[in-house]
């Protein structure tokens, strides 16, 4: 296990553009340039930003521009190199990074309240006869955890090399995440087993807080301060699990959430489609060609500094009144920007003691 980690996450539109190119496949060429371990682009169904531009698939227009999220994780030593490049690029939207531990299945030691536990395996990989996310996230259910969604990528870096979605093939190496939340000790059981399942299983440990389940309040956001005591600005993200069939006042749950951050002034907030997943007490779901309405998983996102994301959350406390799984997390360094307009910084604050 690896404790000196980092994941860099970057927010973005799919036709921002740096240098005459698409920003997503210039940021995957960063990746792959410094051969980072893991690393994926995700297609979003609904976001805005700090300019407050809306972006949605639920909107009819001739030219898409829905919200992307990019993710690398590898050393610290790694990510910053590829960071220095990466800035370089001078690009429009959001950028954090964040402290994690990257393990190949080594058993966890029970350290803390709740862990978020990311495994990250190709499209189309098996595990004996089912899908290898499949199997991953049954064996998360069966061990007890919180929830699961699985994201997929459309590209990124597996080991170092190269994958990326084409339109004629099979795109059996493309990554994609299965992101899971539970207690360390049950996390830990699953991740023992994850080793026997998995022929070469890649994997990042992450602290968090669970907030709510299905309705139920377990715990208030971590309550942290504006600064570290070195002055670095502090940064809070809550991220809302739920499906795409969750409703609020007959509305889309995911939609709701993400029309009343933006109506409130939030600085941006995106929500991903999953292929699969749970959460709470449910059963495993997903697409199926039979179903009238989708069944997939929805995770939104949203970064802020803590006074406001303690406003954020009354909202989200509200609209999961009954259902969805609410987690908070400190994010130690975050840049927003767009024109005129800089927030923040990507120098790590310490963390909350």
């Amino acid at each position: 296990m690896n404790d000196d980690c980092l994941k860099l996450t970057v927010y973005h539109g799919e036709r921002d553009r740096v240098g005459g190119r698409f920003l997503a496949d210039a940021l995957v060429d960063v990746f792959a340039r410094h051969r980072l371990q893991t690393s994926l682009v995700m297609r979003g169904v609904t976001g805005f930003g700090v300019k407050q531009h809306l972006r949605t698939d639920r909107l009819l227009t001739l030219s898409e521009d829905l919200p992307l999220v990019s993710v690398a994780v590898d050393t610290r030593t790694r990510i910053e190199a590829a960071l220095h490049e990466l800035e370089a690029l001078r690009f429009d939207g959001l950028v954090t990074l964040e402290r994690a531990r990257m393990t190949s299945g080594e058993p966890l030691p029970a350290d803390g309240e709740a862990t978020k536990l990311t495994v990250y395996v190709g499209r189309h990989e098996r595990a004996g006869a089912r899908p290898a996310y499949e199997a991953v996230v049954e064996l998360l259910r069966r061990n007890g955890v919180a929830g699961a969604t699985v994201l997929l990528g459309v590209d990124g870096t597996a080991h170092g090399i190269r994958r990326r979605a084409r339109f004629f093939g099979r795109n059996a190496d493309v990554p994609l995440m299965v992101i899971s939340v539970g207690d360390t000790q049950r996390i830990g059981a699953a991740l023992a087993e994850l080793g026997g399942l998995l022929e070469r299983p890649l994997a990042t440990l992450e602290r968090v807080r669970v907030c709510k389940r299905d309705g139920e309040r377990l715990a208030e956001p971590l309550h942290l301060p504006e600064t570290d005591p070195s002055g670095l600005q502090m940064w809070q993200k809550l991220m809302v699990y739920a499906s795409e069939r969750s409703r609020h006042d007959g509305a889309p749950l995911s939609a709701e959430l993400l029309r009343r951050l933006r109506a409130s002034g939030a600085a941006g907030a995106t929500s991903l489609r999953g292929i699969w997943g749970y959460h709470g007490d449910h059963r495993p779901h997903g697409d199926s060609f039979w179903q009238l309405r989708r069944r997939v998983p929805v995770l939104t996102v949203l970064v802020d500094t803590p006074d406001n994301s303690r406003r954020w959350y009354e909202i989200v406390d509200e609209l999961t009144a009954e259902t969805g799984l609410v987690t908070s997390e400190i994010v130690p360094a975050y840049r927003a920007s767009a024109p005129g307009l800089e927030r923040g910084g990507l120098r790590l604050a310490r963390p909350a003691s």
